[in-house]
């Protein structure tokens, strides 16, 4: 319902008032486009900005608003009378709900100003938003490491050779293996995944290879596997460094015959699948100890990706964090809070062990926390974290490690707008650029 397009801003009147006609020329004369419509029209209808006059009526059924708001992916401003401001559940639904409000009789100065902010919020939402459909709500950021890893992912993609996918626990090595599998030529087969640490190890070769009925107690029926499960598709095997080592061998048997044959049977049955692994722990000094097979690991290390930890992508923890807000603030069936600027700054200096899936989850309890109309640092539970013990290096490390935090932070607060984070440094907008790309902050 957003519109993106440069130099339109289109205003929603949705139950206007003979107050809200009356600014129709002051709008006009500035640039404006007005529409107006009922509540049960305004779904349909495409704006920048919403104006919603609000009635008692629609504190009866505040469902429909909610619905609306969620819907447009836009800001909306509601216009109100003094007298029902006061009513029980008006400030709590506007609050929850809305950009901003405004009280009648209209101070037309200051609605234009809230308009001119609330635009200015729905293009920056809007484009984010833009950002995480064009990446298939995958692989998001705009980080250095970001970037790499789509153009890597580009390329390998097409092909069918093995992938191994390495990374700290929480840096999105599933999501880097389905989108491997959304870009192939293999998409619209199935994508299966299994999690190798996770299986019984007396389940887990029936799980990959099927069974037969009666190939063991409790076989009642013939199970068909993981791995003929997706034929033609994508196989994303999670955590390969728990695999059995009996398990191995009937891997890598498969990986070099295409063939496998369900428990319980000799019958071979010709499986093709693409195989993407994916491992947190050092397979090398596996393969050294002997728990993992060197035939088998440069099978499966044909191709290989790196997930950088959220730590070195600290450019991309606001755009990271948005997302997640939106995402489970639909979920919850609430109106996505913004972060305060304190739990901006106290994000970027988190260390961030769990990576990705821990500020997941962070995100998801500040939402369920807070009680105003932004999440704090608190609600984030990142108000009273204690520093990690960092050993003394030199001055001259010091100084890196400083610069680097300033720009961090300058990017937190000013992720939009280049031109202001380099003066909130002191800086000229070129050096600036320079900086990050020094630091690899973009």
């Amino acid at each position: 319902m957003l519109n993106t397009t440069v130099g339109t801003r289109r205003l929603l009147m949705v139950d206007p008032c003979d107050h809200c006609h009356q600014l129709l020329p002051n709008l006009s004369n500035i640039g404006w486009d007005v529409e107006s419509c009922t509540l049960d029209a305004a779904v349909s209808r495409v704006c920048d900005v919403g104006l919603l006059r609000l009635h008692s009526t629609h504190l009866d059924r505040p469902e429909h608003i909610k619905n609306l708001i969620q819907r447009s992916g836009t800001e909306w401003i509601a216009i109100l009378s003094p007298d029902l401001l006061s009513r029980k559940g008006t400030s709590d639904l506007i609050g929850e709900w809305f950009f901003d409000f405004h009280t009648l009789p209209f101070d037309v100065e200051r609605v234009q100003v809230m308009l001119g902010r609330a635009v200015g919020m729905a293009r920056l939402r809007g484009r984010k938003s833009l950002l995480a459909d064009a990446h298939g709500n995958e692989i998001l950021g705009e980080s250095r490491p970001a970037r790499e890893l789509r153009k890597l992912l580009a390329k390998l993609a097409p092909t069918d050779a093995p992938v191994l996918i390495r990374g700290e626990s929480g840096t999105g090595k599933e999501m880097v293996a389905r989108a491997l599998h959304v870009q192939s030529r293999r998409a619209e087969k199935p994508f299966v995944a299994i999690n190798c640490g996770t299986i019984a190890e007396n389940l887990i070769q029936s799980e990959l290879f099927g069974h037969e009925k009666g190939a063991f107690t409790g076989a009642h029926q013939r199970k068909v596997g993981r791995i003929e499960a997706a034929d033609g598709g994508t196989l994303f095997l999670d955590e390969i460094g728990d695999l059995p080592q009996e398990l191995q061998v009937n891997l890598l048997r498969f990986l070099q015959e295409q063939l496998i044959e369900r428990v319980g049977s000799s019958l071979p049955i010709k499986v093709d699948v693409r195989i993407l692994a994916a491992t947190h722990v050092d397979l090398e000094e596996a393969v050294r100890h002997g728990s993992f097979r060197e035939d088998l690991y440069y099978r499966l290390n044909v191709l290989q990706v790196m997930t950088a930890p959220l730590r070195e992508r600290s450019s991309d923890l606001v755009l990271l964090a948005n997302h997640f807000a939106r995402l489970y603030s639909h979920e919850m069936g609430k109106r996505p809070r913004r972060f305060s600027e304190g739990a901006q700054v106290a994000m970027t200096q988190h260390s961030w062990p769990g990576n990705v899936r821990e500020l997941a989850n962070r995100v998801r309890r500040g939402l369920v926390l807070a009680e105003g109309r932004q999440i704090e640092a608190a609600d984030l539970g990142l108000d009273n974290l204690d520093e990690a013990y960092l050993p003394l290096g030199t001055l001259e490390h010091y100084k890196t490690e400083a610069e680097c935090q300033a720009l961090r932070d300058a990017l937190a607060r000013h992720s939009s707008n280049m031109s202001v984070a380099a003066r909130m440094l002191g800086i000229s907008r070129p050096t600036f650029y320079r900086l990050l790309h020094k630091h690899q902050l973009r």
